[in-house]
């Protein structure tokens, strides 16, 4: 009877040690999965970004994609300068107005083209130190956080390629407006051209983030989903 008893005893406590193990173990595996959050949080930011990227930028470049998202709303004023009475002489017709257009177009999808490796190689080596923060911020955090960080590394880029192409344009109609414009200075138009594609780039990466964090499953990333998926919750 007391052999019985003792045996009872140790396989209670058999079973105990056994579940205190497996509680220990758990509590060891979850003390290893809350340290990795910071590396899969920034590791998420980081795909995030990069589709963001690849996104915004695949519509910008596409055919007539950059002009009827956002050329449009930078407006040829802005672009060649104030002088509107140079310029309406020039936009003698609602059809030459459209191919000038059309030409400005394809300088902005240009520095699309030269911007795009930038962000990317960006976005791949920047330091996140703030994960948590990026992650739990507002719909467009990350690409807000990206664009401080490179400053503006994209203008720097694009201004001597946008100069270089409204030099050489095969437009004729770009040679007649920048020749109109007397005394126009070719690099300072290409440098406000660029600071605006500038700004119409990353209010399209921005936009991609949003629909990333608004439906992250969408993407197929189990990385994305599992970070920006759990931060909807």
């Amino acid at each position: 009877m007391q052999q019985e008893y003792d045996d009872s005893r140790q396989g209670v406590f058999g079973r105990r040690a056994f579940l205190g193990g497996v509680t220990a173990s758990a509590l060891v595996a979850l003390t290893a999965c809350q340290s990795l959050p910071p590396l899969s949080l920034t590791e998420a930011i980081r795909r995030m970004l990069l589709l963001s990227s690849e996104r915004a930028f695949a519509r910008l470049t596409a055919p007539g994609g950059f002009w009827d998202d956002q050329v449009a709303e930078i407006g040829l004023g802005n672009i060649l300068g104030t002088r509107g009475d140079v310029l309406s002489g020039i936009l003698t017709s609602s059809l030459f107005k459209d191919r000038l257009e059309d030409a400005f177009a394809e300088v902005a999808i240009e520095g699309s083209y030269r911007a795009a490796p930038v962000v990317t190689d960006a976005v791949r080596t920047i330091g996140i130190a703030n994960a948590v923060a990026l992650v739990n911020g507002g719909p467009r955090a990350a690409t807000g956080f990206l664009r401080d960080r490179m400053a503006n590394s994209l203008i720097e880029v694009m201004v001597p390629e946008l100069g270089e192409a409204l030099r050489i344009s095969r437009e004729p109609l770009v040679g007649q407006a920048l020749s109109a414009l007397a005394g126009v200075d070719v690099s300072r138009v290409a440098d406000s051209f660029a600071q605006r594609i500038d700004t119409a780039i990353w209010n399209e990466i921005g936009y991609e983030e949003e629909l990333i964090r608004e439906n992250p499953a969408a993407t197929n990333d189990p990385v994305i989903t599992g970070v920006f998926g759990a931060s909807r919750l």
